[in-house]
């Protein structure tokens, strides 16, 4: 890894995850801190190898919890495993950090290490940002999910919460593992899920495309697998068919973005709305930034869009 694990000098925030140093995040961070009034306080990238030793997980979370300047953590990809390896050293966790069985967000409140799942309330922000509340229960249209990890569960979590005429008619989730279907499946039992799942065990990208070829018009089809950020590639083939009407939302913003290229190539035809990753990274980022510095910041109206213009400077 990447990370000397040497005392911080200042009060420090820290990004946990695969390639910290690429993401946007180390130029938006500083703009945000003077925008925000944070004063000099740097963020620092911990970088981790996926599925790493669990004994990596359970170093990094134990300096962040008694290095005195060190303030808290966003992290990414390792939320399952990062909680997994080191749940004894937090003191504290959110119901939706129980519930999912991960943290994206370690912060310190009152001498205790708090862990948070913060992926339910950001990525249903997202989501609202993409189409209103009402175009669900207006189209019929379903929403099918690739990828059956954290953030996948997440944002099924979410729908859940919304009335019955706002929120996608069904669910269909794909993973390459049986594993993650399963957990995901556990979830939804617990708690006498509302919106009908199909569940599918698709190991390759044709098995991806049979399952969206059964999409109909308006629905939305989620790459939720990291492919094209984290690792290459895309979870559909370049024959699969989006449907008619429908979107296509990647949850990344950078990267290798096989996924978009795949849907721009049938935006005319599909009429096709497409979506990155940026508006899920801004509410993701800023509602940790929120937490740990202990400060309101709102998810939408004039400083939202103001933070957003803000980071779009530095995409320029």
């Amino acid at each position: 890894m990447n990370f000397d694990f040497a005392p911080a000098e200042k009060r420090t925030f820290y990004f946990i995850g695969v390639t910290t140093g690429k993401s946007s995040i180390m130029k938006v961070f500083p703009a945000w801190a003077r925008h925000l009034g944070l004063g000099d306080c740097p963020i620092r990238g911990i970088d981790c190898k996926w599925h790493d030793d669990p004994e990596v997980y359970r170093k990094v979370v134990r300096f962040l919890k008694h290095d005195e300047l060190s303030l808290g953590a966003l992290v990414t990809t390792h939320k399952l495993d990062l909680l997994k390896a080191a749940r004894d050293e937090f003191d504290w966790l959110d119901p939706h950090a129980t519930r999912l069985d991960e943290v994206s967000c370690i912060s310190k409140r009152d001498g205790q290490l708090r862990g948070h799942a913060m992926d339910p309330i950001t990525s249903g922000l997202s989501f609202d940002a993409i189409k209103p509340a009402e175009y669900w229960g207006e189209s019929g249209a379903g929403i099918c999910l690739l990828g059956a990890g954290g953030s996948s569960l997440a944002l099924t979590l979410s729908l859940a919460q919304r009335p019955a005429d706002q929120r996608p008619s069904a669910i269909y989730v794909t993973n390459r593992s049986e594993k993650r279907l399963n957990e995901m499946k556990a979830v939804h039992a617990a708690m006498d899920f509302p919106i009908p799942v199909e569940y599918y065990l698709c190991p390759t990208p044709p098995e991806n495309d049979r399952v969206v070829a059964k999409l109909r018009e308006g629905s939305m089809v989620v790459n939720a697998t990291g492919l094209g950020k984290d690792a290459p590639g895309s979870p559909l083939t370049d024959a699969a068919e989006f449907p008619l009407n429908g979107i296509a939302w990647e949850f990344n913003y950078r990267g290798d973005l096989v996924f978009m290229d795949q849907a721009r190539a049938q935006k005319e035809a599909k009429n096709l709305t497409i979506e990155d990753g940026w508006v899920y990274f801004l509410h993701g980022w800023l509602s940790v930034i929120a937490e740990v510095f202990n400060i309101d910041i709102p998810s939408e109206g004039p400083e939202f869009e103001e933070l957003g213009r803000i980071a779009a400077e530095t995409r320029k």
